[in-house]
């Protein structure tokens, strides 16, 4: 493993006592439980979500493909797969599964019925080559959908944006600079945007959403099946 991945994964890894707090802070639920519904997953189908973390959408996935059902959930970060374990484990979900991986390179098979990233696309290199795979993975006719958080354009979030920018900088490895030839925030926002070009290609009946004054971006689609 190189050391960019080490430094990567330590990174996030202290990150992790953090993360609960700040990904159930209020309302940051709703938007999690809209992105879940927008795979229309039924009971007994399988869905993989890639990049995890401390597993706060696993309810929400599970709850709607029921105890028959299977949920997979990919992370790189020791720390956080751990406490997505004690969440596993203390609910007492025996259909929903932890790997530890590359969202990258996935180490699961498909084809599944349904693909969840929510705030992941942001941290890839190539993000459109990484959604591209996971699509791969979906059969004809299932779901994905990316939930993403990214500058917002509404004239009425621009005294948050100073704060948005500060927060993305803080969770962006390394977090030590002051000054930025390439500020963190304006690549986060041209990776969200990269990631949504596969699913502009290869999904249909999409449903683009935005919350909390555009700063949250909700795109899924239905996997285009051969005769479409």
């Amino acid at each position: 493993m190189n050391s960019a991945v080490d430094a990567a994964q330590s990174f996030y890894g202290r990150w992790a006592r953090l993360y609960d707090p700040i990904a159930t802070f209020p309302g940051v639920g709703s938007w999690r439980e809209e992105a879940a519904r927008s795979l229309d997953l039924s009971a007994g189908d399988t869905v993989i979500e890639m990049g995890c973390g401390t597993g706060v959408n696993l309810s929400y996935l599970r709850e709607r493909v029921g105890a028959g059902g299977t949920v997979v959930g990919v992370d790189f970060t020791r720390g956080m797969l751990d406490r997505a374990a004690t969440r596993v484990v203390r609910k007492g979900w025996t259909n929903v599964h932890l790997v530890h991986g590359d969202a990258t390179a996935p180490p699961v098979t498909g084809p599944v019925d349904a693909m969840l990233s929510s705030f992941v696309v942001g941290m890839l290199s190539d993000p459109a080559k990484s959604v591209e795979g996971w699509l791969d993975l979906v059969r004809p006719g299932g779901h994905i959908a990316l939930l993403d958080a990214a500058r917002s354009t509404q004239s009425r979030a621009r005294p948050l944006d100073a704060a948005f920018r500060l927060f993305v900088a803080a969770s962006t490895p390394p977090a030590t600079q002051l000054r930025y030839e390439n500020p963190p925030w304006e690549l986060l926002d041209e990776r969200v945007a990269a990631a949504r070009q596969p699913l502009d290609d290869r999904t249909v009946d999409r449903l683009d959403e935005t919350f909390g004054v555009g700063f949250v971006r909700l795109s899924s689609g239905r996997v285009v099946e051969p005769d479409e």
